[in-house]
């Protein structure tokens, strides 16, 4: 590493820490390379920082900018909607204008709300869901990611696959100190792509759940696609036995193509969720789904509130971004330089001695260390080279390119053919040195 290359985002870390806990206001930032960095501004597929570093971005701030850094698009809607206020505690034109247009991309989004996370909409599906089974848990799985409230703050850490027990009666650790001991009743958890042993928790319990929530891809941790007849298998079982089928469509929504995962895969949810992507990284998601489960809430049955939203800024920056995604369609680039990544990465470890397993869909997909051919579910990411990635993120950041530090890339329609071939260039050099 190049002496004194993060000297100005160390000495601001440390002003930091006198007033931020930990100097940081969300717990990931803190594991940057060599630690958490300031950024300055943020340009197309390219992001800088207070030390004059440039980097080559396949973090997009978690995944939302889908078009790249401070698209001119977005940023002039913003800006000119907010001329006319930043929130009325009321409704506005936009606001009916992106549900519509939601309504018209996404086949099961019959009646929706806007909330301002991920977080708080999967929380809005689940009480839905309950409401109209009068069912108390919800079923998740191993590895999923549905937000840090108390509820799903479980399932998502783990010492090592042994520690988490038989695939029939799964252990789920919790990932921090401070939940409430009853929260643990909340949920039954489960291995992902395994439909037998989920028929088999799923008869012992179908009585106590009122809804199943996944991830149509296993984005957080692997990359991992639904293993064939999945999905459809997740749907049977939710007809079966009446309980609501919802996508977290958080990272695949707008992902995968305009009609999310459940386009994609041709399945129909009864309940979505989407944010990050949909509004190019302004504070906005949905819960979305058909008017036989959203009814509640327009009935007033369940209370659905949030002072923020669908405030003007973020409403404008979503139908700026759907707006750009289509009429620019960049989806097949998306998926081409995604997977031409993916087979360079897989090339030039090979071609260094590593065992590197590289999975996913393109626009989206992750890097594990390991002498596993392929990553079917949580318990195979707990077996790989954290240490080795490790080495590998840190060294691709002290070459200009950054990716986040769990090996997950994501692809913007803001990256270019030379982009990929640098970034395949540079982590050959980054495999010969480690």
């Amino acid at each position: 590493m190049e002496k004194n290359k993060y000297t100005q985002s160390a000495n601001l870390l440390e002003r930091a820490k006198k007033v931020m806990a930990g100097g940081v206001s969300s717990e990931f930032r803190k594991y940057n390379h060599p630690h958490a960095i300031f950024y300055t501004h943020g340009e197309g597929s390219r992001v800088y920082d207070v030390d004059g570093n440039a980097y080559l971005d396949f973090t997009l701030s978690q995944g939302p900018l889908i078009l790249g850094h401070s698209h001119p698009h977005v940023l002039k809607s913003v800006n000119e909607y907010s001329q006319q206020g930043q929130l009325f505690a009321g409704q506005h034109i936009k606001e009916i204008e992106l549900a519509e247009t939601i309504n018209r991309l996404i086949p099961s989004a019959e009646l929706m709300r806007f909330c301002l996370d991920g977080s708080e909409a999967v929380q809005t599906a689940l009480r839905v869901a309950r409401a109209k089974t009068g069912r108390k848990k919800f079923l998740r799985f191993e590895g999923h990611y549905h937000g840090w409230l108390d509820n799903m703050c479980w399932g998502i850490s783990a010492p090592s696959a042994a520690a988490l027990g038989s695939r029939e009666q799964p252990e789920a650790f919790p990932w921090t100190e401070g939940l409430p001991d009853r929260v643990r009743d909340e949920f039954i958890i489960a291995p992902w792509n395994d439909l037998d042993t989920l028929k088999k928790i799923i008869a012992a319990h179908h009585n106590e759940i009122a809804a199943i929530i996944t991830e149509p891809v296993m984005c957080n941790n692997g990359c991992i696609m639904p293993a064939e007849g999945f999905l459809p298998g997740l749907r049977e079982i939710c007809d079966q036995y009446g309980m609501a089928l919802i996508f977290d469509e958080v990272i695949t929504g707008f992902r995968l193509g305009l009609g999310g995962a459940q386009q994609y895969f041709n399945i129909s949810p009864d309940l979505s969720i989407f944010a990050k992507a949909i509004g190019s990284g302004y504070p906005i998601s949905v819960v979305a789904g058909k008017k036989t489960w959203m009814h509640l809430i327009e009935e007033a049955k369940v209370i659905h509130a949030g002072t923020m939203n669908a405030g003007n800024p973020t409403v404008a920056a979503a139908l700026a971004t759907i707006d750009v995604l289509e009429k620019e369609n960049p989806y097949p680039g998306m998926f081409q330089y995604g997977k031409k990544i993916m087979e360079g990465l897989r090339e030039a470890a090979a071609r260094c001695g590593h065992s590197l397993v590289v999975q996913g869909p393109g626009p989206m997909f992750h890097m594990a260390f390991t002498n596993k051919t392929e990553i079917k579910d949580y318990r195979d990411t707990l077996d790989t080279d954290r240490v080795k990635l490790g080495k590998f993120v840190a060294g691709m950041h002290d070459r200009g390119i950054r990716i986040i530090g769990r090996g997950l890339w994501y692809i913007s329609a803001a990256h270019t053919a030379e982009d990929i071939d640098h970034a395949v260039d540079t982590a050959a050099e980054v495999f010969s040195n480690i």
